[in-house]
């Protein structure tokens, strides 16, 4: 286990006394200077430390968690990172053994493989809706009111949160409920690892080329006329649109809840606004880097015709 002091107590008094052996253990004493690493799980170096831990210690699991403990991700017992989308794929998985046909709510830079994941292998419905875990849970319990059945509602930066434990974001609860299938798996196999995790996201399409890049509106350009950044983003994105509806090769996402969604070239791109932040993220998954070129082309196609907007970390991208 790796975290802070926030999650001490899930060390020592509930793991512990269950007959956990949790020697491995690390940065649990509180330092608000954080002097190992950031604390988040989607940050490259938390993730490789517990990682190593897993290794040194031959552990069966790994879990991390954030300062709060609202987001969370795992390691299985080869070293094989649960997190992002593969972390989503698990918990629904878990899930939809418990509420078949269930609808799992995420936030808008869930992967294509994902969907088809949760759909035609677990026999469930994905729901990808807008970034913010507010707005996941909002929109699951949402769901829940008019009729549609919602378990689960998850973010790609480990955020989570399920109707069985009242939409609490809690990143610990979605953790006891990887450990408790480990555990049953054990009862019967104590050898068997973490492999039954690993297992229930067998078949999980992962993109070989996964990148986000910021491209950064700049306020004071003349091109906006003194208005709000955010109107000035909406005219790139319906510009967007307007470029991809006359390109045979790339297709719009049908139904879509934040940004211009679309697919192509074996992969996917998604260009938003950014809630607060002059900022339009651009996130690409591809099967090679070649396609993920091709993506990220089309964006600049129709992001070269507004001078206000800051291309070059796209253009870096492309020229890598």
């Amino acid at each position: 286990m790796q975290g802070m002091e926030q999650v001490a107590f899930l060390w020592d008094k509930v793991l512990k006394p269950l007959g956990a052996v949790t020697d491995g253990s690390q940065f649990l004493e509180p330092d608000g200077l954080f002097p190992n690493h950031i604390p988040n799980p989607e940050d490259k170096a938390a993730m490789e430390a517990i990682t190593q831990a897993v290794l040194n210690n031959k552990a069966d699991l790994g879990i991390i968690f954030d300062t709060d403990v609202d987001r969370s991700a795992a390691v299985d017992s080869s070293g094989r990172e649960l997190n992002r989308n593969r972390l989503i794929a698990l918990m629904s998985a878990i899930v939809l053994e418990e509420h078949p046909g269930t609808t799992v709510v995420t936030d808008s830079v869930t992967s294509d493989g994902l969907t088809v994941f949760i759909e035609k292998k677990l026999g469930g419905k994905h729901h990808r809706f807008k970034r913010g875990y507010k707005n996941v849970i909002d929109e699951a319990i949402r769901l829940n009111s008019i009729g549609e059945e919602s378990h689960l509602a998850m973010e790609t930066s480990g955020h989570g949160a399920l109707k069985e434990n009242h939409w609490l974001d809690d990143g610990a609860y979605m953790m006891v409920k990887l450990l408790n299938k480990l555990a049953g798996a054990r009862t019967l196999n104590p050898n068997i690892g973490s492999k039954v995790l690993t297992d229930l996201v067998e078949g999980l399409e992962e993109a070989a080329v996964t990148v986000e890049i910021r491209l950064k509106i700049d306020q004071n350009h003349a091109d906006l006329k003194g208005g709000p950044f955010r109107d000035y983003g909406e005219s790139i994105l319906k510009h967007l649109e307007s470029v991809i509806s006359k390109d045979p090769n790339l297709r719009k996402a049908p139904k879509n809840h934040e940004g211009v969604r679309v697919s192509g070239y074996g992969g996917w791109f998604l260009l938003r606004l950014s809630l607060h932040d002059p900022v339009l993220p651009l996130n690409i998954e591809a099967q090679s880097k070649n396609d993920a070129i091709k993506l990220g082309l089309a964006v600049l196609a129709a992001a070269n015709e507004f001078s206000a907007l800051d291309t070059t970390a796209l253009n870096k991208f492309l020229q890598q």
